[in-house]
């Protein structure tokens, strides 16, 4: 059985990828089960760029694939802040209860309509020998008036989708895999995944 080594420390993250890799053969693990503690200096300049970055570096520590994800949130009246600064956004150990009250006071006033988002999640995957996968998913949606919501971590208490008119904090994490940025994503990597383990 092949191993996939996630490559983050947030249990969130891994918890989902965990469940929605439950029909592959696979034993899905994170960094620091397997004694993986390196920083990595994410200084792409895109989602896609960074999970680059962070799945190749970690490659060269093990025999395992490793499968990164980079992912954010883009609020468009905001010129696309927080972006791909997203977890280092008001610094990397400022909660997220005072990161989405940030948003929420510069967005005091702001038409719904001005209150575009999406949720942007670019996924590598990469194994000694082998050539870097790399999908991208998204799901649009617009940031609430309040905070919303413990079902969810990061951004999500914030960020609201209308054909559910909640936000995505309030979801069952069944419904949020499937329609989530991340699901997208991993739904695409996963098949792609599934052609290499069994080549």
């Amino acid at each position: 059985m092949r191993t996939i080594i996630v490559a983050t420390q947030n249990e969130g993250k891994v918890k989902e990828i965990k469940k929605m890799m439950e029909d592959l053969k696979v034993e899905v693990k994170t960094m620091g089960e397997v004694g993986i503690d390196i920083d990595i200096e994410e200084n792409g300049k895109t989602f896609v760029e960074n999970a680059i970055i962070k799945a190749e570096t970690l490659k060269e520590y093990t025999d395992a694939i490793i499968l990164a994800d980079d992912s954010g949130l883009e609020i468009d009246y905001l010129n696309k802040e927080p972006g791909v600064y997203s977890a280092r956004y008001l610094g990397k150990d400022t909660s997220y209860v005072v990161k989405n009250q940030m948003i929420l006071d510069k967005l005091k006033g702001v038409p719904k309509e001005k209150r575009t988002a999406r949720f942007v999640c670019a996924m590598a995957a990469a194994a000694r020998n082998l050539p870097t996968l790399t999908t991208q998913g998204t799901i649009e949606g617009y940031i609430g008036y309040e905070a919303k919501g413990t079902n969810g971590f990061g951004y999500d208490p914030i960020f609201y989708v209308e054909a559910f008119n909640t936000s995505t904090a309030d979801m069952s994490s069944e419904l949020k895999n499937e329609i989530s940025h991340r699901g997208n994503a991993l739904r695409q990597m996963k098949e792609k995944l599934k052609e290499l383990l069994e080549a």
